[in-house]
């Protein structure tokens, strides 16, 4: 037990004498943390529009009022004519112009009715849409108003509730995909480039003369990264609430727990990589391109699972990210109790004791 806690000793004061590993460990969670929080979010605000009012009536003024009070809108410009619009989305100095057509108000008095145009510049569908959904909520509680003038026999409102993220930020949805993203990447590169590192340096001889088995000296290695991930799990953790106001709702124990089993299922993959890596270029990239594509696109972080075709929506089963980013958003966000996560703590456990038993397994054979 003293030889095996001496190497565990070992290579936690190799790790820390690496600064370039340490910068790797901890510089890039609290850089992405920033990046995913602050600087990359699917949320609408201060987009440029222009307006193009032919009628310049109360009502119009009301509605131009309403688009430049929100948060979602800047009007940048008014524009007198439609041949305008074209040269301001070719110069990018808006993404939509509103368009008021002449006699709004009259058209509303006595035909019951009046168009609005948004022309928005769909070279960016995603904001094309949300624009346009935004302005088109704005143009409904401008005629609700216009209905609380009149007296109605009966009167309709839809009540919507979002629940979990009231605010519908983006934040809520990125930290649970951006954990499962550093974990696996991390856990699984930094494990595999230290194990081929010892192999090319020729060092793996030495270890393996010791009083050591094999198995227990991979471990030994596997143990500092396991409770290095562990911290930055918890710095994310700690990012997250502080400056991402991200909420807790469920047990911060249970979570916990799938944090450390995604850990030892990221650890196994690495060393998996190691056995059939032969540099540590190899290992870099296999576990970049490798871990990293598949836990961005097949967790259902980034894109809705749902949405794929089946031979896709089949093979994101086998990613454990998807099972981990499932869990941890349930726990974070709707407070769900191991009661219902049931299954899918049992599958990322039997992911994670499946990787481990296969890597020590090649590990072996690869040695012999």
């Amino acid at each position: 037990m003293k030889t095996f806690l001496a190497f565990i000793r070992k290579e936690f004061w190799h790790i820390l004498r690496d600064r370039r590993s340490l910068i790797i460990l901890f510089g890039m969670p609290v850089m992405q943390i920033v990046l995913f929080g602050f600087a990359l979010s699917n949320e609408l605000k201060n987009s440029k529009i222009a307006i193009l009012d032919a009628s310049h009536d109360p009502y119009t003024q009301r509605i131009i009022q309403q688009l430049n009070a929100s948060d979602y809108f800047t009007i940048t410009t008014s524009i007198q004519d439609e041949k305008e619009i074209e040269g301001l989305f070719h110069k990018n100095k808006v993404k939509m112009v509103v368009v008021f057509p002449a006699g709004f108000a009259d058209l509303l008095s006595h035909q019951h009715q009046a168009t609005v145009q948004l022309i928005a510049d769909a070279t960016d569908t995603n904001t094309a849409n949300t624009m346009v959904s935004y302005a088109s909520a704005i143009l409904g509680s401008f005629q609700d108003w216009l209905l609380d003038q009149q007296t109605l026999p009966y009167t309709i409102h839809a009540e919507t509730h979002m629940l979990y993220n009231p605010q519908l930020r983006s934040a809520y949805n990125f930290v649970p995909g951006l954990m499962a993203m550093i974990i696996m990447i991390l856990s699984a590169m930094m494990t595999s480039v230290a194990i081929v590192r010892e192999r090319e340096n020729g060092n793996m001889e030495v270890l393996l003369v010791s009083p050591l088995k094999p198995m227990w000296i991979v471990i030994a290695k596997a143990v500092p990264y396991f409770l290095l991930s562990f911290v930055n799990v918890l710095i994310i953790l700690l990012l997250s609430y502080t400056l991402l106001s991200l909420p807790v709702h469920g047990s911060l124990i249970l979570f916990l727990f799938a944090c450390l089993v995604f850990i030892l299922t990221s650890l196994a993959l690495g060393l998996l990589i190691s056995t059939v890596a032969g540099s540590q270029q190899v290992a870099m990239f296999m576990s970049l391109i490798g871990l990293m594509m598949p836990t961005i696109i097949l967790s259902g972080f980034m894109f809705p699972i749902e949405n794929m075709p089946w031979v896709l929506r089949a093979i994101s089963h086998v990613v454990p990210a998807r099972w981990f980013y499932t869990i941890a958003q349930s726990i974070l966000l709707k407070g769900v109790s191991i009661f219902t996560l049931w299954k899918e703590m049992l599958i990322l456990l039997g992911m994670a004791l499946f990787f481990l038993v296969i890597s020590i397994r090649r590990f072996r054979l690869r040695l012999n």
